[in-house]
């Protein structure tokens, strides 16, 4: 059971972070990108990379929190 719901967490979250990934860098270049005020000194690929991580850190979160939300107080007390 709990192969099953960590499919539930992390395959919707890949396939969501992939889509805020397309739609975030088809208005948003790379390179325009600071951090702190400073320039970000990676490449495209780079910054492409650890957003995507990012988002999908952020939708795993949020779909673990759901999943949790989802269980009955036996299951979360066992």
């Amino acid at each position: 059971m709990r192969t099953q719901r960590w499919m539930w967490i992390t395959w919707p979250s890949f396939l969501v972070a992939g889509l805020i990934e397309v739609l975030v860098f088809a208005f948003v270049d790379p390179h325009d990108l600071h951090w702190l005020g400073h320039d970000l000194d990676l490449s495209r690929q780079a910054i492409y990379t650890l957003a995507f991580f990012a988002f999908w850190c952020l939708t795993m979160l949020s779909s673990a929190l759901t999943t949790l939300l989802g269980l009955s107080a036996q299951e979360v007390n066992s």
